[in-house]
């Protein structure tokens, strides 16, 4: 309990799935959490859910591919708590088909890149101003393994893969300010994101490339597990660790 008592620390898609679990997560361990999300009624109810434990959070109806939203999401925080201790980037988008490099639509690629990686550079570089003037803090980015060896969809890939780059350009950039950046890399997570992709809808030739690269006979990560993760590198534990990409999926992509 409390490992990360009075830290101010936004969690994006808070609102389901790995979001959601970190937010309660956090909260039990003493964070004040603003948790922002597209989707305004589920993000009301994780925000009830943990009042209704004790714990202290604020939620911010935010679109992470409007800079605007970001900018505002932050400014709310900064009015709400004084400052920002730690940001995770947890929200993201899949593409329905996982459609390889030959049929991709503009579509696609346009909405991947505008969540996954525009919304991530946008909220880091709100966040990253507070951070920096007080030369402390934590950013958490959630990426996949599909950016660190390719097993998804080109678009989907791609746009993960520009966060694990950006990640180590922030620790980089932010190393001698004591503002540290690190990135995780889930395999197959039990989420309502993952679970309701439709089969019939898949690219078969991107699935059938996928296969031999990836041993499906593992178990799924639950969201318990991957929240632990980012806990554990939000929080002064991580102190000395920065620019590293951190895969977990049971061995499922070793």
């Amino acid at each position: 309990m409390n490992r990360l008592k009075d830290k101010v620390v936004i969690i994006t898609g808070g609102n389901s799935g790995i979001g959601a679990c970190a937010a309660k997560m956090f909260a039990a361990e003493g964070a004040k959490v603003v948790i922002s999300a597209r989707r305004v009624e589920p993000l009301e109810e994780v925000a009830a859910e943990i009042r209704a434990a004790g714990g202290e959070v604020l939620a911010v109806p935010c679109d992470i591919s409007d800079s605007k939203q970001c900018a505002a999401a932050v400014a709310k925080t900064v009015e709400t708590f004084g400052t920002v201790d730690a940001l995770v980037n947890n929200a993201g988008v899949l593409d329905s088909g996982l459609e390889g490099i030959d049929i991709v639509s503009d579509e696609t690629i346009d909405r991947l890149i505008d969540i996954n990686t525009k919304g991530t550079i946008y909220m880091t570089r709100e966040v990253a101003k507070v951070l920096l003037a007080k030369k402390s803090g934590s950013i958490v980015n959630v990426a996949s393994v599909a950016g660190h060896c390719g097993n998804g969809g080109a678009a989907y890939a791609s746009s993960k893969a520009a966060v694990i780059g950006l990640t180590k350009n922030i620790a980089m950039r932010c190393a001698s300010e004591s503002v540290r950046c690190n990135v995780v890399c889930p395999g197959n997570v039990v989420t309502p994101m993952t679970t309701t992709l439709d089969p019939s809808k898949l690219d078969a030739k991107m699935m059938g490339a996928m296969r031999p690269h990836a041993d499906l006979s593992l178990p799924f990560s639950q969201p318990e597990e991957v929240a632990n993760l980012l806990l554990f590198l939000a929080s002064d534990e991580s102190s000395a660790i920065t620019g590293q990409e951190i895969v977990i999926d049971h061995g499922a992509n070793l």
